[in-house]
């Protein structure tokens, strides 16, 4: 099938007018645009999407949970339903994120995970949010499961992952948690999250091998000019930064500094959504814990933010309409993440030889069309 004239996202070139030749559930040729004509058989489909943009298929590599249910559940009907709705709104690679829980529960997880990624298009990953977390920064983690860092837990969370587990988030000032690092630094990626660590604690974190802040800004100490903390680290040591982009995480301006401090190849959109997503107002749960949704806001009884009801995608339109270049919250949605659980080879950039994974939107980011393997989506 060739999809042409096209306003197509190529990662080092920006938007470029191309036509695309899917075949086989893979990326053939990209041509520019009215080329085509010299390459297509009698027998190709031909999909004039008429001056459309065409995006790669976009990653999360961190959320819980939408349509009414939460990855933690653990179920084949939890995940499909989740997938499902990921895949309807352009999300065609994931790696959902476990909450703090007892250890017996999060291996049940990761094994029915694991076994669940066997048919599973889109399941391509698992972050483990928790229990290595401080209890200060828990946000709304259950302080109930929080637990020191533990080399034979997290290995053993790992196996039972299938290798599953691409990501675990660990507060490294709690105790333990350097020598965990250390023990595991070649096994899983390490985000320094929730966490009150200080700019020196945090540095040794990097040394030990973390390459990344959980959802930047949220559940850490502000960066200041005599404290710079887990922010200045992350800064001097390069790391990727996860930011939510729902417009009630992270406020515009401290978007655009972000991209501007970090460098739109160090940025990973997330959405960090929980089950409310794509539901209408209610009470929901999250980590075991009641959770209250108004419009846009998903609120522990406390206050506390309690995750975001709002997708990938649309976290990355948030992004652009506060000011972001297209091409870089393109990028932080899609190339970045995928490269951050290492299946870039295969997602997140429009490349010969990669999945057909895309999305047609119109010039003003509304949705129109998703292709999975080259499959339309319904």
């Amino acid at each position: 099938m060739w999809l042409i004239n096209g306003k197509v996202y190529l990662a080092e070139q920006g938007f470029c007018n191309r036509d695309l030749l899917l075949r086989n559930g893979m990326i053939e040729r990209i041509v520019p645009n009215g080329e085509y004509g010299k390459e297509a058989c009698l027998q190709d489909e031909i999909v004039d999407v008429q001056g459309a943009v065409i995006l790669p298929g976009l990653v999360d590599i961190h959320f819980h949970g939408c349509a009414g249910h939460d990855f933690c559940e653990g179920t084949d009907e939890a995940f499909s339903a989740i997938e499902r709705y990921e895949l309807q709104h352009g999300i065609t690679t994931i790696s959902p994120a476990t909450m703090t829980l007892p250890a017996e529960r999060l291996s049940q997880i990761c094994a029915a995970a694991a076994a669940y990624a066997g048919q599973s298009e889109c399941l391509k990953g698992i972050y483990l949010e928790g229990p290595f977390l401080s209890e200060a920064k828990r946000g709304a983690q259950n302080r109930a499961y929080l637990k020191q860092p533990d080399v034979e837990m997290l290995r053993g969370l790992i196996a039972e992952s299938g290798s599953l587990a691409k990501i675990a988030a660990i507060a490294p000032e709690v105790p333990g948690a350097l020598a965990c690092m250390e023990a595991c630094a070649g096994e899983i990626r390490f985000s320094v999250a929730h966490t009150t660590a200080d700019y020196a604690v945090c540095a040794q974190a990097m040394q030990r091998g973390a390459r990344q802040l959980t959802h930047l800004y949220n559940a850490m100490p502000p960066f200041t000019h005599r404290e710079p903390g887990v922010i200045g680290a992350a800064f001097d040591y390069h790391a990727d930064v996860e930011l939510i982009c729902d417009g009630v995480h992270v406020d515009a301006c401290a978007v655009r500094v972000a991209f501007r401090l970090f460098g739109e190849e160090h940025v990973l959109l997330i959405s960090d959504s929980m089950m409310a997503a794509g539901m209408p107002d209610g009470r929901f749960e999250l980590g075991g814990q009641a959770v209250d949704v108004r419009g846009n806001r998903a609120l522990l009884s406390d206050g506390t933010i309690a995750g975001s009801v709002t997708n990938l995608y649309d976290c990355m339109v948030t992004a652009i309409r506060m000011g972001i270049a297209p091409e870089a919250a393109v990028r932080a949605a899609t190339k970045n993440p995928a490269a951050a659980i290492g299946v870039d080879a295969d997602y997140g950039s429009i490349e010969v030889g990669k999945k057909a994974d895309l999305l047609i939107a119109d010039q003003d980011w509304t949705l129109k069309r998703v292709y999975k393997h080259g499959r339309a989506v319904d």
